[in-house]
């Protein structure tokens, strides 16, 4: 009834990383526009194909060795995709929701891992990305610095001595660089620390965004922290700075976790098997209360409440995907409503529980 050979997987949600506990992904996104052509924006449709073919002709040519490995790429033209197809993208963090609207010239090409990912003709010519599972943004920029450094050595970027690369957002003059982590922070939520959080990583020029980046709300504790500034800084100290908020925040979301372990362990206990019994004998389900109960599920994972045996920690995280609408879906095999879909969503998490005992 559920087929995986509807849907396939970016190795960022089938892998484990450093922290994972906390940490669900890392990501480099760089903006870049070519130098003789108008913004995308502003581009007809025979400049938007010249984009394309250049990075054509960058990437398709053979393997490309970057930072001691090989990557092979493929691409797809976002017009010839179903609004599901496209979706899928945006669920797994490969495509920006406006890059997933349709529109000529919206071409984006990945690796076979969904590592590596290009974004062509999106608000600029290109956004390049890596994306990771667990902390990894320092081996993440590695890889994007390199595959930026190849496409500018086949054709020229918009650059100023003045504001660093030109990009259609202000924002994301200078470096265009956006680093960005995954975290899983429920016992902060738990512990009504957010407020205080979110004051601190501001102060220390970054933000935190939802699930989805930009304009999007958080769902399952799951929140994006990411720079605001691009301009007037090198991009190593921007993932120097990153990295250091991030690594307090692993220490604050463990600390919050000891605490209610410790002084509340009656109601965390309580909390995490309702959630999990929840997920268990549900007969319908929506996504938003999903990700909820997977997020505790998880947290009683990693602090030995559930026994990995139960639930291993690479389930829950493919589950935190393949319950998003345009997933499950594609699981089945065809397009439902929000009943129907609430229906079979309690369905698939059951069948994923009970399969190989919570192992993949």
């Amino acid at each position: 009834m559920f087929s995986d050979e509807n849907i396939s997987l970016s190795s960022w949600i089938k892998q484990r990383g450093s922290e994972d506990d906390i940490i669900l992904s890392s990501r480099i996104r760089l903006a870049r526009n070519l130098k003789e052509l108008p913004f995308p924006g502003q581009s007809n449709r025979k400049q938007m194909d010249q984009v394309v073919s250049i990075i054509k002709n960058v990437l398709l040519e053979k393997k490309i060795e970057v930072a001691g490995q090989s990557y092979k790429f493929n691409y797809i033209e976002i017009k010839k995709k179903t609004p599901l197809q496209r979706m899928m993208f945006v669920e797994k963090n490969l495509s920006s929701l406006d890059f997933a609207q349709d529109g000529y010239g919206k071409t984006l090409f990945f690796d076979q891992s969904e590592e590596l990912s290009i974004m062509v003709n999106e608000e600029d010519h290109l956004r390049i990305q890596v994306l990771l599972p667990g902390l990894g943004i320092k081996r993440a920029w590695v890889i994007a610095d390199a595959i930026d450094d190849l496409v500018e050595s086949k054709t020229e970027y918009a650059f100023s001595k003045k504001w660093g690369y030109l990009s259609a957002c202000p924002t994301n003059l200078g470096t265009g660089l956006r680093a960005s982590v995954m975290v899983h922070i429920p016992a902060l939520n738990l512990s009504s620390n957010m407020t205080r959080l979110f004051e601190v990583v501001g102060k220390l020029g970054l933000t935190v965004r939802g699930i989805y980046g930009e304009g999007s709300e958080s769902a399952g504790n799951i929140y994006q922290i990411s720079n605001q500034i691009t301009l007037g800084k090198k991009e190593e100290d921007i993932i120097e700075n990153l990295e250091s908020v991030i690594r307090h925040v692993i220490k604050q979301e463990k600390n919050a976790r000891e605490k209610l372990y410790k002084n509340r362990p009656v109601f965390i206990k309580d909390k995490i098997m309702r959630a999990y019994g929840k997920l268990k004998y549900a007969y319908s389900i929506s996504t938003n209360e999903a990700m909820e109960l997977l997020s505790y599920v998880k947290l009683g994972s990693e602090m030995d409440i559930i026994k990995e045996k139960e639930i291993s920690p690479l389930l829950l995280k493919r589950l935190f995907i393949i319950i998003r609408p345009a997933h499950l879906q594609s699981l089945i095999g065809e397009k439902i409503d929000n009943s129907a879909r609430d229906l079979k969503r309690a369905e698939l998490i059951q069948t994923e529980i009970n399969r190989k005992g919570g192992q993949i």
